[in-house]
């Protein structure tokens, strides 16, 4: 036996634990939304389909997922992963936080201008000195539209109270 052959059977043995961790994750998401469905349930007795029949729907077929998932990863059958690049994931998963935090502080256009620049960065595009003004004024537009015209309530911060 080559030592080629002998490697790919020792690793085809094995599951995949990357995926064997999203079916775990899946399982679990299904068992929330089970035990929160259940307790929507009790709310509305007085029929067979009330607030809990969608959720109980949606776990079911996160439960088939992570079944699915979990039979994928013992047999093996996921492709090989591309090797990840951490750089561009901390630069959204730094404009996410920076967003949660100056959100009710710096209002929605600013902090959602943030996560925009942010984002860009991630994707190749590091000139912040342009994406965070373009950024500001995109989210200004979606919050006057939403705000203004559809009446909806999104976090106001210095910059929205110009004009509101």
């Amino acid at each position: 036996m080559s030592e080629l052959s002998r490697t790919q059977s020792a690793t085809s043995r094995r599951p995949d634990r990357a995926a064997l961790a999203v079916a775990v994750f899946l399982g679990g998401l299904a068992g929330l939304i089970f035990w929160d469905s259940s307790r929507l349930s009790a709310m509305a007795n007085y029929s067979k389909i009330g607030p809990a029949t969608v959720p109980f729907v949606i776990a079911w077929c996160l439960l088939g997922l992570a079944i699915w998932t979990a039979v994928a990863a013992f047999r093996s059958e996921f492709p090989a992963r591309e090797r990840q690049d951490i750089p561009p994931v901390a630069w959204i998963v730094g404009g996410l936080v920076l967003q949660m935090l100056l959100l009710r502080i710096a209002g929605f256009s600013i902090a959602t201008g943030l996560l925009f620049a942010f984002t860009a960065a991630g994707f190749g595009r590091r000139k912040l000195w342009i994406t965070i003004p373009v950024g500001i004024v995109l989210c200004l537009a979606v919050w006057l539209i939403f705000a203004g015209l559809l009446q909806l309530s999104l976090p106001a911060g210095p910059l929205e109270h110009l004009f509101f």
